[in-house]
Order: C-alpha cells, then sequence, then structure tokens
C-alpha cells in the first residue's frame, strides 16, 4: 500500500504540524508518542508508519505510559459520546450482568493496584475473553504489567493508525486538544 493509494495518509503527510499532533492525540495521549510519529513525516506507506509506531511506543517511559492511559476510559464503560471507544468495546455491549460486575469490580481494584486503569485492545473480544485477561493480569508485578500494557497499547495504537491511513476523512476534522 502506497500513501498514493491510502488519502488518509497523504492527508496526514501533508497536514500542518499542529493538526496532524491533532490527530495523533486522538489516537495516543502520550506527547512522546506523538512527537516520535510526527519526527518521522512523511511516512511512503501504512507500514512505515505502523513500524514508526511501534518504535516510539517501546520508547516511552512510564510517566509517558500513565500519560497514554490516563485517555483511555475502563473496560465496560466506553467514553459518552466517543464512538470509537464505543467500537473498541464492542464485545462488552451484551454482556451478561455477571460479567459486567466482576469487570466492575476488577477494574476497581486492579486501578487500586497499578494506579491506572486495566488497558487491553479489546477490538474483536468478548466480554468474557476480557474479563478472563483482567482475572490473570491483576496477580502480575507491576513491572510485568506495564510491559503488557505497553503491548496492549502498542496494538491499539496500530489499529487506530490503520484506520487513519486508510480513511478518506481528512485529519483536520475534530479540535486540536494539544
Amino acid at each position: 500500500m502506497t500513501a498514493s493509494s491510502t488519502p488518509g495518509l497523504a492527508r496526514f503527510n501533508a497536514a500542518e504540524e499542529h493538526t496532524a499532533r491533532s490527530a495523533l492525540h486522538e489516537i495516543c495521549a502520550s506527547t512522546a508518542w506523538g512527537n516520535g510519529i510526527l519526527a518521522g513525516r512523511p511516512y511512503r506507506d501504512a507500514g512505515e508508519l505502523l513500524t514508526a509506531s511501534d518504535t516510539a511506543v517501546a520508547a516511552l517511559g512510564p510517566a509517558d505510559l500513565a500519560e497514554a492511559m490516563a485517555a483511555h476510559p475502563p473496560i465496560g464503560r466506553p467514553a459518552p459520546g466517543d464512538p470509537v471507544s464505543a467500537r473498541e468495546q464492542r464485545g462488552m455491549a451484551n454482556a451478561p450482568d455477571r460479567v459486567r460486575a466482576g469487570m466492575l469490580e476488577l477494574n476497581l481494584a486492579y486501578q487500586e493496584k497499578f494506579g491506572h486503569v486495566f488497558l487491553i485492545c479489546a477490538t474483536g473480544l468478548t466480554a468474557e475473553q476480557m474479563y478472563d485477561a483482567i482475572r490473570n493480569r491483576i496477580d502480575n508485578p507491576p513491572e510485568r504489567e506495564r510491559e503488557i500494557v505497553r503491548g496492549e497499547l502498542g496494538r491499539i495504537n496500530r489499529i487506530r493508525l490503520a484506520r487513519l491511513a486508510v480513511q478518506p476523512v481528512p485529519v483536520e476534522e475534530g479540535a486540536d486538544r494539544t
């Protein structure tokens, strides 16, 4: 896939810095990650963009990860009015009451233990898979969990960046949140 065949990537490459930064902030709230992606423009294709994202995620320190996670709503409670959040958490939409209640309880315990939301790339997962994941991860030591979170954030960013690269929607749409 070349930039010429992906209108979204072509627009992103050509966008003014503040516009591109705003689009990246919608994908990941980490300033360091956004700066890493911006520094690599223009991208020849979506693969190059995704590789840059992987490199930027790998370079994030604890404060950068915390900044990124602060923008993610808890699993089971997508951000109101945010279609991306609702789409990504679709697997929880029709979860049985016991799974919803269990997820809420474990979300609170996880947040108490680690100091941030439980982060998982929820796209394509069922409610039961997300519930099993939090049950399995809550006993991790903080260092192990931080690396799992880094991997999950990387997967989320890749999905969101791929949409940016292929969608014909201009990146100029949306508020500048920087």
